[in-house]
């Protein structure tokens, strides 16, 4: 007897890398048709990235190896992080005309083409799903009367969904506080590529790696990646770093932004930076070698949804200290194991983490080999089941299929 496989088309804004290795998974699933709609292509392209603020072009393949296509942008002004910046007219008929069984949307509620989809999807009487990262009402720029819309608006904007599908437990228990059914939220795990980043970490020559950083060879190492943004909080762990003062350690800037020149600065004015390595932008291939030659990485966010960062690093056996505003903390870091978390915003707090266990060598390789094996059950794998069993469950139900 032949298998039914679920004719599934996901609809995002642009090709991210974290999401590639789930497509590609998913492509290869026998009870899985997919077909990936992109509304833009930034990323593979060359472009400016106003978070970084530099000229960004992931230099992995992000459109092998999964079926896909790019949807016109009719925006007058296209781009990425307003409403109408994507515009894709095109998803309507391709909806309304593919009978496919379901409809995943990763482009958000913040762009015409959601509700395009949407529309469609509800009009073609199509299973609609769509994916929400999120875990806290607050917004990332603390204007708090967006919160309280997001109260007000959000319930009836998921009750559309058929399914939602969220990437953390505090993920889920937002949803659920939203007052949307426990059946109808799929807790799909926030993942990564773990085997490309296991296996590429296993590659790097460390001593090399330091030597070009003029960094020695035993020295305890810190490392901040992300974007230099307000709300990284770059400068807490600049802060504490100088506060804790330990012995021969070095703190790492992997990423680009607007505070980099205001860092540097304060760096000078803490005369601690010989001891500060600033690398800029560091695409994606150069990214392992990063994270297996530090010690201990470090995110002080007071936003950030999931925090992607922290399973890269676990998997290149680098443990981690994350403020308590990650959503990766309640999943991921297992206190004093995998990792430890601290209140966002309390530098010595923070300082007091650092003095503790940077001199700790044998400590960071335990609670990293931990962080590593951690990460067995948390990965594209689940994340592509999660989604199936979810087909299975509402779109059997609609179809009358067993």
């Amino acid at each position: 007897m032949s298998l039914h496989k679920y004719r599934l088309l996901i609809v995002i804004s642009h090709p991210i890398q974290y999401c590639v290795p789930i497509f590609r998974l998913m492509a290869q699933h026998p009870k899985l048709e997919i077909l990936v709609a992109y509304c833009s292509l930034q990323g593979v392209q060359p472009g400016i990235d106003p978070e970084f603020g530099v000229e960004v072009a992931w230099d992995i393949p992000l459109l092998d190896g999964y079926p896909w296509i790019s949807s016109p942008n009719l925006s007058p002004k296209p781009g990425l992080g307003r409403f109408f910046g994507l515009l894709n007219l095109q998803l309507w008929h391709l909806i309304r005309q593919s009978q496919f069984d379901a409809v995943l949307i990763h482009t958000g509620y913040v762009y015409a083409s959601f509700w395009i989809v949407a529309a469609a999807a509800k009009t073609s009487r199509t299973r609609f799903m769509f994916s929400t990262d999120a875990n806290s009402l607050e917004p990332r720029d603390r204007k708090h009367w967006k919160a309280w819309l997001k109260r007000v608006v959000l319930p009836p904007i998921f009750r559309l969904a058929d399914a939602i599908v969220v990437s953390s437990t505090l993920g889920q228990q937002m949803v659920r506080g939203l007052g949307i059914p426990e059946q109808q939220i799929v807790l799909a795990p926030s993942a990564v590529d773990n085997e490309w980043w296991s296996s590429q970490s296993a590659q790097v020559d460390e001593k090399r790696v330091r030597q070009q950083w003029g960094v020695p060879e035993d020295a305890p190492i810190v490392l901040f990646c992300a974007k230099l943004q307000p709300w990284k909080r770059p400068q807490d762990i600049l802060q504490a770093f100088a506060k804790a003062n330990v012995p021969g350690s070095y703190l790492l800037f992997a990423g680009d932004g607007s505070l980099r020149g205001e860092l540097e600065a304060e760096a000078e004015a803490l005369n601690i930076s010989e001891r500060v390595r600033f690398l800029g932008f560091v695409n994606q291939s150069q990214l392992p070698a990063v994270y297996r030659c530090a010690d201990l990485f470090v995110l002080p966010s007071e936003y950030e949804p999931f925090g992607l960062v922290v399973n890269e690093a676990m998997l290149c056996r680098c443990p981690v200290v994350v403020s308590d505003r990650i959503g990766a903390r309640y999943d991921l870091i297992r206190e004093g194991e995998t990792g430890l978390v601290y209140s966002c915003g309390n530098v010595d707090a923070l300082a007091a983490i650092l003095q503790d266990i940077l001199p700790n060598r044998v400590r960071l390789r335990q609670m990293g080999e931990a962080a590593y094996q951690r990460m067995e059950n948390w990965s594209p794998r689940e994340y592509v089941e999660a989604l199936v069993q979810a087909l299975e469950s509402r779109v059997a139900v609609k179809t009358g299929r067993t």
